[in-house]
């Protein structure tokens, strides 16, 4: 099959059966940590004239004809397992490929990057673009557009056996930048700390820790980079000092390792799971759920937008990336979302 290409004016062209194109939409990015429900505000006008108030996959207007390949964020896996199957079981005429970048790691910047070169057709991004992002497809005669489409929150985890009341973002900061090398510093058990993490440059929710959490500092030299949150999940299991950020729909049902409570200071830790904790002992017949009310009020401190990211071309009236957001905008794609443990725009 042949790849997909792009030529100089800034078109798009997928060679897989179809042409895909897009159409100008603006949408503005959202502020952190003022509560879900004050965010989606904003989106509310503009997701009512799309998805917003249609009811299913089936009545979604202006949805291309052919193969697409789109590609981005690992933080969307579990939407993607869920939601893509039944979008193309039910709108036969569409076909979704994922598709992971031939050098490197799969994720939302490399995904961007992709899309810039005329590979993709759109990304499923766990973070806003950025203004180089914008800069760099403005050089090349392309205009970038993102659409929020449901709420993810970032999970900690380290061993079941830790025993720790859950950690602040300044010790977080502490852990990620090598400044807190030990657990018993943090009122823990003697045990060497091992902090993991995906790579810098597979950006998304990597990128979201270090603006949130870091504060754009550079990692400590003690963290050891892992290549998906697999390896990761595997590797804090064996270590019984290692800690681990990633998802929370992806992290918080996990047998093998225990989420923490986080929080702003130490006298408030807020869970990402609801209360009780289930111990690992009880696991898989018992899992933990997602704290929802804490992730919608935005309690919880960690908690971001997943956005898809397409481009915007006045010349052509078909765009998939635009009709696969507004699938997900439908009432059936929220349910779905929520089904997945994302939080949908409401």
């Amino acid at each position: 099959m042949e790849k997909p290409n792009s030529n100089s004016k800034g078109k798009l062209t997928l060679i897989a059966v179809a042409m895909v194109a897009f159409v100008p939409l603006v949408w503005s990015t959202g502020l952190i940590g003022k509560g879900i429900w004050q965010l989606s505000q904003q989106f509310r006008t503009q997701t009512s004239e799309n998805g917003k108030n249609i009811p299913d996959f089936a009545r979604v207007p202006n949805v291309a004809t052919g193969v697409f390949y789109y590609g981005g964020s690992t933080a969307w896996a579990p939407l993607r397992l869920v939601v893509d199957s039944i979008i193309q079981s039910e709108r036969p005429e569409l076909q979704l490929r994922y598709i992971q970048p031939q050098k490197g790691l799969p994720g939302s910047s490399p995904g961007i990057q992709m899309l810039l070169a005329g590979e993709l057709a759109f990304v499923q991004s766990s973070y806003p673009l950025t203004p180089e992002e914008y800069e760099l497809a403005r050089q090349k005669g392309l205009n970038l557009q993102q659409v929020p489409v449901a709420v993810n929150s970032i999970a900690v985890a380290v061993h079941p056996q830790l025993n720790i009341p859950g950690l602040t973002l300044e010790q977080l900061q502490a852990i990620y930048t090598g400044k807190i090398v030990n657990w018993r510093e943090l009122g823990g058990a003697d045990l060497e700390i091992t902090p993991y993490s995906r790579p810098p440059s597979t950006g998304g929710m990597v990128d979201f820790f270090i603006y949130k959490i870091l504060q754009n500092q550079e990692f400590g030299s003690n963290v050891e980079f892992v290549s998906t949150t697999t390896q990761a999940l595997r590797q804090l299991g064996n270590k019984p000092g290692g800690i681990y950020y990633g998802s929370a729909p992806t992290i918080v049902p996990q047998c093998t390792v225990k989420p923490l409570p986080l929080g702003r200071r130490g006298d408030k830790f807020v869970a990402p799971f609801q209360q009780p904790l289930v111990s690992a002992s009880e696991c898989p017949k018992r899992r933990n759920k997602l704290n929802l009310k804490a992730f919608l009020t935005a309690q919880y401190p960690l908690t971001h937008y997943l956005y898809v990211v397409f481009l915007q071309n006045e010349d052509d009236e078909l765009q998939i990336g635009k009709a696969y957001a507004n699938f997900l905008l439908t009432n059936q794609g929220r349910k779905l979302i929520a089904k997945t443990g994302f939080i949908p725009l409401d």
